[in-house]
């Protein structure tokens, strides 16, 4: 029996010097005070933002395709530069299309000759059937020819307009202005229309960029319909586009693998930093800058009943304060519940600290 007390009075030296070599028990242990670095809790504007992952594109965007088949000629601009509307780009060879074109001109004059004739014949006819020299047969067959014929001269006019639209498609033009890319398919290449796309232009001074956002997130938007919002664009490197954006538009379905909806911002891009395509982080924030309780990310610790800051208070008294936080970024959480402003809350050395115990506080210096 006394040799159990014995060895349970040596497990309780060790254990006790082993807890004595943590700093906060060390430190006790000797009578000293732990020290920590407090900063007070501040009420200070701060926006409301969210971000989100966008895809851009581009406001008008055009796949350049071969109507007629052809060889296809040197390319008519600079890959990458600007182009106008109506600029030809591409010409596809058109010596046969020219000579089909005159072929349906030579059928044209053809039929046109054979109506006038035919028109001449029925007022021949005409005459002499009022005479009672020619039968009613011969008339009715001279009608019928003039009929056929001025048919005929109608075909012949719309196969001119055929060819000649025919040869139109030979001049690949920009139906709108804006930039374009490389040419995929270079000179001397027999195209057609299933050869696919030459080259693609957009119209990319102004663009439109698209995000999914939760429909929890619509629906407390919709809450505060007349708050004013400002859309800016990060690029990858981290840095903001020089351009805020304009949400104005919302998707009337939501997509229901992800519940989420899509959203449309436009921006102005005069500086071309949004290309078609481009993948970026969409910022969301409050234009008027709410007044909240602020506390730096540093307090906050965890457990499994959720987050939590040990606060200075009367006598230098630590005390252990539930919290309930907002938003944090840039070295900052919103407090929603459980501070105040003026609380000192301890940002450094927690772990040398427990609740009740009496700390020398010491305030964090800022930086100027």
């Amino acid at each position: 029996m006394a040799v159990q007390k014995l060895g349970a009075s040596r497990l309780a030296l060790i254990s006790y010097l082993a807890l004595a070599g943590t700093p906060a028990i060390a430190q006790q242990a000797q009578g000293q005070t732990p020290a920590v670095l407090v900063q007070a809790a501040e009420l200070k504007a701060f926006a409301q933002q969210a971000e989100y992952i966008g895809k851009v594109q581009a406001l008008e965007k055009v796949d350049l395709r071969a109507r007629v088949q052809g060889f296809i000629g040197p390319r008519q601009f600079e890959e990458g530069g600007s182009v106008t509307a109506g600029q030809v780009l591409f010409v596809i060879e058109q010596e046969p299309f020219k000579v089909a074109l005159d072929e349906k001109k030579a059928s044209l004059a053809a039929a046109e000759a054979t109506r006038d004739n035919a028109k001449v014949q029925l007022d021949r006819t005409r005459d002499l059937a009022a005479r009672n020299t020619a039968s009613q047969a011969q008339l009715d067959q001279r009608i019928a020819d003039d009929a056929r014929a001025r048919a005929d001269v109608l075909q012949a006019q719309a196969q001119v307009r055929d060819a000649e639209i025919q040869l139109s498609y030979t001049e690949i033009t920009a139906p709108i202005a804006g930039r374009i890319g490389r040419a995929i398919i270079t000179q001397g290449n027999y195209v057609g229309p299933s050869s696919g796309t030459l080259a693609t232009l957009v119209r990319d001074d102004q663009v439109q960029v698209l995000f999914p956002i939760t429909q929890r997130e619509l629906l407390f938007a919709h809450r505060r319909p007349d708050a004013e919002i400002t859309v800016r664009v990060r690029l990858a490197a981290g840095s903001f586009a020089p351009e805020t954006g304009k949400v104005d538009f919302i998707d009337v379905q939501a997509d229901s693998r992800t519940d989420t909806q899509t959203i449309r911002a436009m921006f102005t891009n005069e500086k071309r930093m949004l290309s078609d395509g481009q993948s970026v982080r969409v910022t969301l924030e409050q234009a008027e800058p709410e007044k909240v309780i602020t506390i730096p990310q540093a307090a906050l610790a965890v457990d499994q009943s959720g987050p939590y800051v040990f606060v200075v208070g009367k006598g230098n008294v630590v005390e252990r304060r539930r919290i309930v936080i907002g938003q944090q970024r840039d070295g900052i959480a919103v407090v929603t519940e459980g501070v105040a402003a003026g609380d000192l809350v301890i940002v450094q050395g927690q772990q040398r600290v427990r609740p009740g115990v009496a700390v020398d506080a010491r305030p964090v210096e800022k930086s100027s």
